[in-house]
């Protein structure tokens, strides 16, 4: 089925999901429990979420989602895919389009894979909406903006690569980040290079703990 044709469900970062050919069938408990243990390791960042139109729940009442995701996985260029799987309300809220997860991926089968929340330890990243909240701030010079995820239509907020300098009264010197977020297009307009742009952030990184608080940036907090 073209996804085209059937996207109102989905919650997105920076454009429409595609059909990919794939297959999204749920695996099986045996299957996951079998991939977390001897999957590959990587990371997926959430592009899309939404309701699975198959109705299963598993045996704690966890509703199935179907995630579009962008996967890392060393070895292998990055790639975007499509899984069916079925998470609790509390992980759900840490799979937003935006947030990075965990995943172990069949070596055999790249399609094949179990997405999980991680421990902020365990991947040196943390959900953009746990940064905004808790993170401290710093002041961030635009020095790139580079569009991701290319097939931008203009009805959704574009995916962005942002090449930042960071500044913050209690670090010593600045330091610079690179970011993958969407932004909202009322928003499009503040990443001109030299913009300033309110940030959020735990730890001097490579962004791994940085958000860009945009309702800040536009002056609506």
């Amino acid at each position: 089925m073209n996804m085209a044709s059937a996207n109102s469900g989905w919650r997105l970062l920076g454009r429409r999901p595609r059909s990919f050919g794939l297959r999204i069938g749920a695996i099986s408990d045996g299957a996951r429990r079998e991939l977390l243990m001897r999957g590959a390791l990587g990371s997926a960042t959430v592009l899309g979420v939404r309701a699975s139109s198959k109705a299963t729940v598993d045996a704690n009442g966890a509703p199935g989602h179907v995630f579009w995701v962008r996967v890392l996985v060393d070895g292998i260029p990055p790639y975007e895919t499509r899984v069916r799987q079925r998470v609790s309300a509390a992980n759900l809220e840490w799979m937003q389009p935006g947030d990075v997860v965990c995943c172990r991926v069949d070596p055999g089968d790249r399609d094949r894979l179990v997405l999980y929340v991680p421990d902020f330890a365990e991947t040196g990243r943390a959900s953009i909406s746990k940064i905004l909240a808790d993170g401290r701030r710093a002041d961030a010079t635009v020095l790139a903006a580079t569009p991701v995820a290319a097939d931008y239509s203009g009805r959704d907020d574009p995916v962005l690569r942002l090449d930042l300098e960071l500044r913050a009264w209690d670090e010593p010197t600045p330091w610079l980040v690179r970011l993958v977020q969407p932004v909202p297009l009322s928003a499009i307009g503040l990443v001109d290079l030299g913009q300033h742009l309110e940030v959020a952030f735990f730890t001097v990184d490579h962004g791994e703990s940085v958000a860009v608080d945009w309702a800040a940036s536009l002056g609506e907090d």
